[in-house]
């Protein structure tokens, strides 16, 4: 994709990768399907890094609108789904 991450300066390298690589599999998500489990070991990683729920919408809502990638979505079927273990978004 052609566009920049919406990341926190404060954040480490190593934070900074973690956070791209749970948007990564946002996208993989939305354009192929991801396994479970390595999304959610993803998304577990995101939220050390960004446990607040107002700094995950907002960091969220900013990926989506460069993106159009809905991050809620995503994880919400992440969580409904927990019998699958291809997460695929229409």
């Amino acid at each position: 994709m052609e566009y920049q991450y919406p990341i926190d300066p404060d954040w480490t390298t190593e934070e900074i990768i973690d956070v791209i690589k749970f948007f990564e599999f946002i996208e993989k998500a939305y354009e192929k399907g991801v396994e479970r489990e390595p999304f959610l070991k993803t998304y577990r990683r995101f939220k050390e890094i960004v446990p607040g729920k107002a700094d995950e919408k907002k960091i969220c809502g900013e990926f989506e609108e460069i993106s159009g990638y809905s991050s809620y979505r995503a994880v919400k079927k992440l969580k409904e789904d927990s019998g699958i273990n291809i997460i695929k978004m229409p």
